[in-house]
């Protein structure tokens, strides 16, 4: 759009996107999740860590992830592609989304939207059960230890993913809710927005929340700071 100037795209193209888009956001919550028990293991397991985490154990829970988003997502683009759409071909958002696309069919889009919306909750409200499950069990453990340098350094090992689970399931959930209230109660802007927010800041911000716990990573961005103010204080 921004290089040629042209907004248009086929309808293949845009369910493509649409089923894409939305394969991502589902594999997403998974992947949290595993990563949750991941901090479970290494935390209250320390000691079985790479009996429990193999690399087969692994690759099932990735394998199992994955087809999970993929069965969630062939019924609603099953039904999305059998919506006529006889009308208005101007999507409202920013992207293919589901709710955007259907709206502009000819047919009651309800059966999709609820589907979206209960498998959605469905979904997201398991996969945030078994993280707080998890994160219970790991302050348990973090707090029954003596040291508190260790209480510290596990407690620390968890915050960057809590960080990412906040900036995902916060507006995530807000944006599939606000989108099924429709324009009458949440603006049309908004809905976009929260759409757009829940897509690109954990991506844009995940290198930085993650990296920064890196010691390399921190002296190197030091060291710049430093030379930034000095060299600049000198010209001065």
């Amino acid at each position: 759009i921004f290089c040629s100037g042209d907004s248009s795209i086929s309808f293949n193209a845009c369910f493509t996107q649409m089923f894409f888009v939305h394969l991502a956001t589902a594999v997403e919550t998974g992947l949290l999740l595993a990563m949750a028990f991941d901090r479970y293991v290494a935390i209250c397991k320390p000691l079985h860590y790479k009996r429990i985490l193999t690399p087969q154990v692994m690759l099932r829970m990735s394998l199992t992830i994955a087809i999970r988003a993929v069965t969630f997502m062939i019924p609603l683009s099953w039904m999305m592609s059998h919506l006529p759409f006889c009308g208005s071909n101007v999507v409202l958002h920013s992207y293919c989304e589901h709710l955007a696309l259907a709206r502009l069919a000819c047919a009651d889009p309800i059966p999709s939207s609820l589907y979206s919306l209960i498998g959605s909750s469905i979904m997201v409200g398991s996969d945030v059960a078994f993280i707080a499950a998890s994160y219970v069990l790991i302050l348990r453990a973090v707090f029954g230890l003596s040291s508190k340098n260790a209480q510290l350094k596990a407690l620390s090992t968890c915050g960057s993913h809590l960080g990412v689970m906040a900036l995902y399931y916060l507006p995530g959930m807000a944006s599939i809710y606000a989108a099924w209230l429709g324009q009458d109660v949440v603006p049309l802007h908004t809905q976009v927005l929260l759409a757009d927010l829940y897509l690109i800041i954990p991506a844009t911000l995940n290198p930085i929340i993650y990296g920064m716990r890196t010691k390399q990573l921190q002296e190197r961005i030091w060291s710049y700071l430093m030379h930034f103010l000095f060299d600049h204080s000198n010209l001065s």
